[in-house]
């Protein structure tokens, strides 16, 4: 995963590309959700779709490390330069989607096997949209659900409210390689 230091992000910054909705940079959420991922490969993983993906690291990984087909959506188009060349360094394609959590559909959610995200519960105002949307989720019948974020008061109101309607767990987890990272895991196994 390239850092902000790397040539292909540095030729991106230098070029005016800079995405507006917090996809400036590589969050640490996204090393739990992949950490997660390794110990636990889900039993359903062919078809991925990562929200809120910024630079697109957890997608990315589940296309190289699962050959899972991956659609990274995000609300900002101007992440998806950075998801681009973050795919290209891997040797791996994603289908970028310019959508908000509202708008991703039952229909559309029902075409993935697994939903992942990191670091997409940042403010209080997103709470309703995100739940909804992991409603959507699983009355498509998305098997897996998975959420990683470091810990905010809006990430743990919108895990309360999933893990009353969904029999979501909440784990937390840490990693210390290739960063030091903590945070919780919201995990819907919708079998």
């Amino acid at each position: 995963m390239p850092t902000a230091q790397h040539s292909a992000i540095r030729d991106l910054r230098s070029e005016g590309i800079e995405p507006g909705i917090h996809g400036n940079k590589l969050w640490k959420s996204s090393f739990l959700l992949v950490d997660y991922l390794n110990a636990n490969p889900p039993e359903h993983a062919k078809t991925v779709i990562d929200v809120g993906c910024g630079w697109g690291f957890g997608g990315i990984w589940c296309a190289k490390r699962m050959n899972a087909e991956v659609t990274s959506v995000d609300a900002d188009p101007d992440v998806f330069p950075y998801l681009n060349s973050v795919a290209e360094i891997n040797g791996v394609d994603t289908l970028p989607l310019r959508s908000r959590f509202e708008t991703l559909s039952k229909r559309q959610l029902s075409e993935f096997d697994m939903l992942i995200a990191a670091d997409i519960c940042f403010w209080d105002e997103l709470v309703n949209p995100v739940c909804k949307m992991v409603d959507r989720a699983v009355e498509a019948g998305v098997k897996h659900i998975i959420i990683a974020d470091p810990e905010r008061s809006s990430f743990f109101t919108a895990a309360q409210r999933c893990m009353q309607k969904h029999y979501a767990e909440l784990i937390e987890w840490e990693v210390d390689t290739p960063v030091t990272a903590r945070g919780a895991l919201l995990v819907i196994e919708n079998a």
